[in-house]
């Protein structure tokens, strides 16, 4: 599914002030050198790239699940346009306090890190799901490339049990370095995609790579929701949904799930490194490795969603936005956004 570009709703009354960067711009503009749309075009644009984890979405009922997939869009960390959750202070407020800006959102529900010749299944294909690689193909058909590029996707991929044959669910070694391994690989092929179109524009472009979410305090808020329903079966009504989607959630499976996101996270950084001496000086180019996402503190139930006890709530998606935007100011001091 596609996702309209969000424009800072302010813009134009932010550069008509003459302190302001684009005013140059804006004269350009009024004076009919340029159309809106030039105008817009020459803002700051911040993509994200992602799975579920990025939307402000929870799993219920499989219709009420599907129309969510296809309406849930600017109510989580990255973009929050006009959500009924007052509380969330998203990256994109926080970045507008700096600067007007355009968001394009591109995460999707189910997303996976993927190789681009793998079928999607049944349930993904009804969602509109675009996997890692089509989340890419969006980007480079972009008629205008981003400034700012965050990359927060694999939690789908950390499903170890998931098809798991029985005689390796008690000695899971072999698959959880294969699994890894080939993650990286297919997350490297997609990257070098965007990092080569990145190379041939004329501006400044900065991607920011997060590591997989802090998976070992989110079982400990996973825990006390688990035992808040057994008290009371009212709260997370689907909390017990998640296993249908996500095998690994299971109890049982937990410990080797927290250890494959460990491996995946330093997979990661490792590509980015290895990338980073390939790249050489390139000067027009930016590409980091997060661990801000990776080390968020998600122990609280509170931070779970009261329907599935499994994706962020308001206040989660609020911890989240605090520790990613944490992490932007080198990405925004090589862009000149101060």
């Amino acid at each position: 599914m596609k996702s309209a570009p969000v424009i800072s709703s302010n813009f134009l009354e932010r550069i008509v002030d003459p302190a302001s960067q684009f005013h140059p711009d804006y004269l350009s503009y009024r004076s009919g050198e340029i159309t809106q749309d030039e105008l817009v075009a020459r803002l700051p644009h911040v993509a994200m790239l992602g799975d579920s984890a990025c939307m402000g979405t929870y799993i219920s009922s499989p219709w009420s699940t599907f129309w969510r997939a296809h309406t849930c869009r600017g109510r989580n960390w990255f973009l929050d346009s006009g959500s009924p959750h007052p509380g969330i202070r998203s990256v994109s407020k926080r970045l507008e306090e700096i600067t007007p800006f355009v968001a394009v959102e591109c995460a999707g529900i189910g997303a996976l890190v993927d190789h681009d010749s793998e079928r999607q299944n049944f349930f993904r294909r009804i969602l509109g799901t675009r996997n890692f690689s089509g989340q890419i193909t969006q980007l480079l058909r972009a008629r205008r490339f981003p400034d700012l590029i965050l990359i927060s996707i694999g939690h789908n991929n950390v499903d170890w049990a998931w098809r798991c044959p029985p005689d390796e669910l008690n000695t899971p070694e072999l698959r959880l370095n294969q699994q890894s391994q080939q993650f990286r690989q297919n997350y490297t092929r997609e990257l070098r995609r965007l990092l080569r179109r990145a190379r041939t524009e004329k501006h400044r472009v900065a991607v920011v790579v997060f590591g997989l979410i802090n998976f070992e305090s989110y079982f400990k808020g996973r825990e006390v929701a688990e035992h808040l329903r057994e008290c009371d079966r009212r709260l997370y009504p689907h909390l017990d949904t998640t296993y249908k989607y996500l095998v690994s959630f299971h109890p049982a499976y937990r410990r080797n799930l927290i250890r494959l996101a460990s491996m995946v996270n330093e997979q990661l950084r490792k590509m980015v490194e290895d990338l980073n001496h390939e790249l050489g000086n390139a000067g027009n180019m930016q590409l980091r490795y997060s661990h801000a996402l990776a080390t968020a503190d998600l122990g609280r139930a509170e931070l779970l969603h009261p329907i599935d006890g499994w994706h962020a709530s308001a206040e989660g998606h609020n911890v989240l936005a605090e520790a990613a935007f944490s992490a932007l100011r080198p990405s925004l001091e090589f862009l000149g956004i101060k």
